[in-house]
């Protein structure tokens, strides 16, 4: 499969025909991201929502009508196989990803995948080793949350040194969904189907960030994992069946960087009053930075260099043209939101395409994210025991 060649007839731009696996809850923010990226941004290809798919007929027909699909697929494998399909876009559980996003690869596609990466490391292994095997095709990792542009600036102001040398992170990540026992048991619950519980589902995304903040790799952790509610009803309701949980509910790690640098991580799913509390502080040498995704349109900035009668976080409200992709959106002061990263994350990877460069977060990034949380669930497993995370340097 070439690069795009068909044209739209209204930008006259080429058309980068996108087909999705998956309709839920991501697959409805990666719709918004795709309908909107090239309206908010001018894009070197004008990205087409072609097909979306889905094992029932009839919800997916339905998922197109809602979400602004072109058409519906029943089979992932007949959406790869269409030539005005040219990147598949991942949205299912984690059991299903390493065989989509193979398969597209090895016909072709360009591939973004939800995360985190797969449900193992030797499957997120395979999706690199498919990745570098096809070095024409853009394979990208769904970790969202980079682009939100408070993020975006505080990396950028750690790689600029206003902080120093780094000392310390803390990162959290916090909701409040499984607080009641007798919640259904979905698929997010099970190991079969996603792998871990709180560990992947919001592990993955803190682990990614405190790599992307630092821009060094977690080479050892030590971690404790845990199960609070070891039954759920099968179907909501009292009085029905009730099946085993098979992943954490929670976990807890602290992490080391290679200059030293040390790492605190909380994850759960438990913790009433919140919603999405993705929260983290970085503290180096010259200063400290803090930031809440239940605010996310501000950073705080600790000067440590100021004199002391001056000292104090400030914040920065973080909606100027100057900012990371606010030049794309509304004047300063009026904010942004959570739906606004996924449509950075399009521009991100309609740019890598036309750049031929390979986007970050990559496959190869998605499966250090991975060996990270296999180096967790390891040492919860033999009593918190410091765990060293497999690294290899030919991804």
């Amino acid at each position: 499969m070439t690069s795009p060649n068909t044209q739209s007839a209204v930008t006259r731009k080429p058309v980068l025909g996108i087909g999705m696996v998956g309709y839920a809850f991501m697959g409805a923010v990666h719709s918004q991201g795709w309908r909107t990226a090239g309206r908010a941004f001018d894009l070197p290809f004008e990205p087409q929502l072609t097909a979306v798919c889905g094992r029932n007929e009839q919800a997916a027909r339905a998922a197109a009508d809602r979400l602004g699909w072109a058409s519906a697929e029943t089979d992932w494998r007949e959406l790869i196989a269409r030539d005005d399909i040219h990147l598949v876009d991942i949205c299912t559980p984690g059991d299903s990803h390493a065989e989509i996003a193979v398969a597209a690869l090895d016909a072709g596609k360009h591939v973004l995948c939800e995360k985190p990466l797969a449900n193992t490391v030797a499957e997120a292994e395979a999706m690199v080793a498919a990745a570098a095997r096809n070095p024409g095709r853009i394979a990208m990792v769904g970790f969202n949350y980079r682009r939100t542009p408070a993020i975006s600036l505080a990396q950028a102001l750690i790689e600029a040194g206003r902080l120093g040398t780094l000392r310390h992170i803390r990162l959290t990540y916090l909701q409040d969904w499984l607080v009641d026992p007798d919640f259904p048991l979905t698929w997010r619950l099970r190991r079969e189907t996603a792998g871990s519980g709180a560990l992947g589902d919001l592990g993955s995304h803190v682990v990614d960030l405190a790599q992307f903040l630092t821009g060094e790799p977690l080479i050892g952790v030590t971690g404790q994992t845990e199960t609070f509610v070891p039954e759920r009803p099968l179907t909501p309701g009292p009085g029905g069946d009730r099946g085993q949980v098979t992943v954490d509910d929670a976990a807890l790690f602290t992490g080391r960087f290679p200059s030293g640098a040390l790492a605190s991580f909380e994850a759960s799913r438990f913790v009433h009053g919140r919603k999405n509390a993705l929260r983290f502080e970085v503290n180096g040498v010259r200063g400290s930075l803090a930031f809440d995704l239940e605010r996310l349109n501000e950073l705080h900035f600790f000067d440590g260099t100021a004199p002391a009668p001056e000292a104090g976080f400030r914040r920065i409200l973080v909606t100027e043209p100057e900012h990371p992709y606010l030049a794309g959106w509304w004047p300063p002061g009026h904010g942004l939101g959570y739906e606004h990263t996924f449509v950075h994350q399009a521009h991100d990877l309609v740019h890598a395409i036309a750049d031929g460069t390979q986007p970050s977060p990559s496959f190869a990034d998605g499966l250090q994210v991975q060996r990270v949380l296999a180096a967790v669930e390891e040492s919860a497993s033999k009593d918190s025991t410091y765990t060293p995370v497999f690294t290899t340097d030919h991804e």
